[in-house]
Formats: C-alpha cells, sequence, structure tokens
C-alpha cells in the first residue's frame, strides 16, 4: 500500500507538471512564439486530451472521496460511543456492559464474525489507545486531501475546457466575423 501511495503522488507531481507545459504550449505561449494568435492542431488534440484524462481522473478522485468518507463516519460513531463510557461515571443509568460498538454494521467484517462488537471494558480499552485517535485523525486527513483533490481536478476541468473552446473557435477561418 505503501508503494501504490507513492506512486499516485509521484504520477500526479509529473501530471502537475504536464499540465503546466500543456497550459503554455496551447495558450499564451503559442501567442507570444508566433506574433499573433494561432493554433495548433497537436495544441488542440494535447488540450482536448487533457480535458478528457481530468475528467476521468476527477471521477476517480470522487470515488476515492466517498470511500474515505466512510471511515470516518465510523469512527465518528465509535468516537461517540467513548465519549458516552468517558461520561458513564457522572451519568449511571445503563450498566456499562451494555454500551458496544458493532463493528459488523459497517461492513467490514462479516455478520457472523465473532469477536464482531466491542462492549464495556473492552471498549474503554480501545478508546484509551492513541493508535485509535490517530487513525481517527489519519482518515479525516485523507478525506479533506481527496475532497481538494476533487475540486482542484474540476477548476482545472473548467480552465481547461475553456481553452479547448477558445483553441477551436480561433482555429476556425471565420472566427473574426462571428463577432
Amino acid at each position: 500500500m505503501q508503494y501504490v501511495i507513492y506512486g499516485i503522488a509521484s504520477f500526479f507531481f509529473l501530471y502537475g507538471i504536464i499540465l503546466l507545459a500543456e497550459g503554455f504550449y496551447t495558450t499564451s505561449a503559442v501567442k507570444e512564439l508566433h506574433g499573433e494568435f494561432k493554433t495548433t492542431a497537436c495544441g488542440r488534440c494535447i488540450s482536448g486530451m487533457f480535458v478528457f484524462l481530468t475528467y476521468v481522473l476527477g471521477v476517480a478522485w470522487l470515488g476515492v472521496f466517498g470511500f474515505s468518507a466512510v471511515p470516518v463516519f465510523m469512527f465518528y460513531n465509535i468516537w461517540s460511543t467513548c465519549e458516552v463510557i468517558k461520561s458513564f461515571q457522572t451519568n449511571v443509568t445503563v450498566p456499562g456492559d451494555q454500551i458496544c460498538v458493532d463493528i459488523r454494521q459497517y461492513g467490514i467484517i462479516p455478520w457472523n464474525a465473532v469477536p464482531g462488537k466491542a462492549c464495556g471494558p473492552i471498549l474503554e480499552n480501545i478508546c484509551n489507545t492513541n493508535e485509535f485517535y490517530m487513525s481517527y485523525h489519519l482518515f479525516i486527513v485523507a478525506c479533506a486531501g481527496a475532497g481538494a483533490t476533487v475540486i482542484a481536478l474540476l477548476i482545472y476541468m473548467m480552465a481547461t475546457t475553456y481553452n479547448y473552446a477558445v483553441l477551436k473557435f480561433k482555429s476556425r477561418e471565420d472566427c473574426c466575423t462571428k463577432f
């Protein structure tokens, strides 16, 4: 899993550099190079390809964002139960062994799993570990990072679609008579 994360990070680093080069190639750099606005078929093709590729990556990262929200929801529910156990000493209405978290209801483990739920002192031991809170915060950061990536890809896709439309319009022979 660690190598997958390294691969994704390097891919997006290279993808960002390529997108920067594509931006220069299809817009102002071409104008400065030729002295007037000219577009090339290669520029239009590259711009169209990046619109499609960014759309596919945006849909994929939307899925990653959705799947990363599931552990945040699950850990929030467990954390809420941990807070009930912590405040248990002041409000004694239910015996401590009846406060439980059933992990099977989240679909992570099958329904016939034997230690599928944690109750009372076992749940209290889980709640008191540093790993529980650290993983909770890391899942929140992963969900926020996936959300930020989706927003960035959508913004880039809008800008690239606009650039593609301008390049396509200006490449026509009768573009100046339309205004």
